[in-house]
């Protein structure tokens, strides 16, 4: 049918232009020729200046790459999972199921900043697609306790409409720490190993959850082999995602308490974030003094980092907030 209207449309075109000035006539032709890139579903022009989803579209790994090693510190091991886990979904033309990946570490320590990251980089042309971008905060989202079964069914649909609108569709949860216990399991259905569910196909969407839960594990263990002369570069990827998930289902205080979603294997990789040591923290605040327009001073650089710098209260390695409050305290100093 829409071949036929625009079949129709050229071929009643030239019988209107005679009347027109050769100046006008090109106009009109324009005019027609972008009317009808914008009408077009995924016409370059419309992808370019609007929002459209296409199934093609991936993410730049090179790019993304690039954006971690330049921007996120300390974090090897989160950025060495992510990258592995964005290439085996968008590299394969049709994923049995979603990719679903899990951030676990302190506040501050990048889970926001790499999961904005994946957002800004997500489809072509280097402009996010803001419509199929889908954030949840849980403080803001799922304030109530005695709505729970109100935003489960909510939550479904909401998933289900915006993956039929665009399978490359991605999720995130931010706070799961305050997420009800049982909530987060109703969207269990659309994150296993299924060839369609009702006609939806949703092997190509992606779901990210941020928690705090877990922080305290990572640390623990980085401390330990800290205090063992070990590079925190050596810990085993494997057995830290073990020991996180274990944490995370027997933990109260996380959106994952006896969640199903571990029981049954449904998040693909639970990613650690590791505290920040003193020399991340001083690259987070020479990084802030760029973005706000000021010359490097490292002697401001180290003071700033030092003093926040403060777990244990001994040792003073880590910094209990990371990088959370860096830009407040450059402002503050400058």
């Amino acid at each position: 049918m829409k071949l036929m209207n625009a079949a129709v449309f050229f071929i009643l075109v030239p019988t209107f232009t005679p009347a027109l000035d050769p100046l006008s006539t090109s106009v009109f032709m324009g005019g027609a020729a972008v009317a009808w890139q914008l009408l077009s579903p995924h016409s370059w022009l419309k992808c370019s200046l609007l929002e459209c989803c296409n199934m093609e579209d991936t993410l730049n790994l090179s790019v993304i790459k690039m954006h971690l090693d330049r921007k996120v510190f300390g974090q090897h091991l989160a950025v060495q999972i992510v990258l592995r886990a964005l290439s085996a979904n968008t590299h394969s033309k049709r994923p049995r199921k979603p990719l679903v990946m899990s951030f676990h570490g302190w506040t501050g320590t990048g889970k926001t900043f790499v999961s904005s990251i994946i957002a800004e980089n997500l489809y072509q042309l280097n402009i996010p697609r803001q419509r199929f971008v889908h954030h949840f905060n849980t403080v803001l989202h799922f304030p109530h306790l005695s709505h729970v079964h109100l935003y489960k069914e909510q939550l479904q649909n909401w998933i289900r409409g915006n993956v039929s609108a665009c399978p490359r569709s991605l999720f995130i949860f931010s706070e799961m720490d305050q997420m009800p216990h049982g909530l987060i399991d109703s969207i269990m259905p659309f994150l296993g190993y299924h060839e369609e569910i009702d006609g939806v196909y949703y092997g190509k969407a992606i779901f990210i959850f941020l928690n705090n839960a877990g922080g305290d594990k990572v640390a623990e263990i980085a401390l330990d082999y800290w205090r063992r002369q070990k590079r925190r570069e050596d810990i085993p990827v494997k057995k830290l995602q073990y020991l996180l998930s274990e944490d995370i289902f027997s933990n109260r205080d996380s959106g994952f308490f006896h969640s199903q979603l571990i029981q049954k294997n449904l998040i693909d990789y639970f990613i650690p974030f590791l505290p920040l040591e003193y020399k991340h923290v001083k690259e987070c605040v020479r990084q802030e003094l760029h973005v706000q327009g000021h010359p490097e001073d490292e002697d401001l650089i180290a003071e700033i980092a030092l003093a926040m710098t403060d777990y244990p209260s001994k040792e003073r390695l880590y910094s209990s907030k990371g990088c959370k409050t860096v830009a407040s305290r450059v402002s503050l100093s400058i």
